[in-house]
């Protein structure tokens, strides 16, 4: 089942999804959520949906109800336009991208021991078919990195990691979209990946029980239709358990926490010479069994 934000008649709603994406169906048709309108937020949903709801939701896929949307009917939305908190973000989290940026400044090539931690700002995020819009006064080296994005379900602290699958709520793609050159010329990442439009969710969140663990699935980006990363999520180095169980080490989770993954290779600062963004690219981050997320890269006026 799918967790979907989509604009109907110039006003934003929230939806649900069969698996098939044949059938978009409004979450207040639903009795427990009809007071949701065109305010009420994903963040506001994750704590409120229950295992009740998901058989509730799968049984109305099964009925012939002719009252559903279809994906052609509707502009799809980023799911989670404003993240709780800044995005937790994971770097060097595959090793063929460590071995690729190794001679990047201010980037170390070894092996990390624990997971290496960042946040960027996640306020507003753009959605499928948005623009990354550049200022190339401020930048010229934008690059995308396709990332597995996992939304966390219920409050939590110092979680067991054999307990950790419990606190996702989903998942869903990002492109955390850098600018290299400001990433490179500061020991600390953050702004070189919060510049406006920079992170980009979605085009919808794949509910947990959609996805079996450990997590296996194929991701990739494609620059204007070219492919330029492709792995599968199960080389990440820190698995999806161990990085929530390390994270929470003292720091609560809460529902609607983001965690980004981590990237493969075959970003553009990794080619030599490098083949960062320019105007008009359309960039496009897919994971199996997700969908795919689209981007179009704009220069500021």
């Amino acid at each position: 089942m799918y967790i979907v934000r989509y604009e109907l008649n110039q006003i934003s709603q929230l939806g649900f999804m069969n698996p098939e994406k044949s059938k978009l169906f409004p979450m207040n048709s639903l009795s427990k959520f009809a007071h949701f309108d065109n305010h009420s937020t994903i963040i506001e949903l994750i704590p409120m949906l229950s295992e009740e709801d998901i058989i509730e939701m799968n049984d109305t896929f099964t009925k012939n109800d002719t009252s559903f949307l279809t994906l052609d009917q509707v502009k799809l939305l980023t799911p989670i336009e404003y993240g709780l908190r800044n995005l937790f973000c994971l770097g060097k989290n595959y090793l063929d991208h460590i071995n690729e940026v190794k001679s990047m400044a201010n980037v170390h090539a070894e092996i990390p021991k624990h997971p290496i931690y960042f946040t960027k700002n996640c306020h507003p995020a753009i959605g499928p078919e948005d623009f990354i819009i550049v200022n190339p006064t401020i930048t010229q080296s934008v690059d995308y990195e396709v990332e597995l994005a996992v939304i966390i379900k219920k409050q939590g602290k110092n979680i067991p990691i054999d307990q950790a699958q419990d606190y996702i709520f989903g998942y869903t793609i990002a492109n955390d979209i850098s600018a290299r050159d400001i990433q490179m010329e500061r020991v600390q990442w953050h702004k070189g990946k919060s510049l406006d439009t920079f992170s980009s969710l979605g085009p919808y969140i794949l509910h947990a029980s959609g996805i079996k663990a450990p997590v296996d699935l194929e991701i990739k980006c494609l620059v204007n239709d070219e492919i330029r990363q492709h792995s599968r999520t199960s080389n990440m180095i820190f698995d999806i358990n161990y990085t929530i169980a390390d994270l929470s080490k003292g720091t609560t989770l809460y529902p609607g926490d983001i965690i980004l993954t981590g990237t493969p290779a075959g970003v553009g600062m990794g080619f030599n010479p490098p083949r960062l963004l320019q105007e008009g690219d359309k960039v496009t981050c897919e994971i199996e069994n997700i969908g795919s997320l689209t981007n179009y890269v704009k220069h500021e006026k």
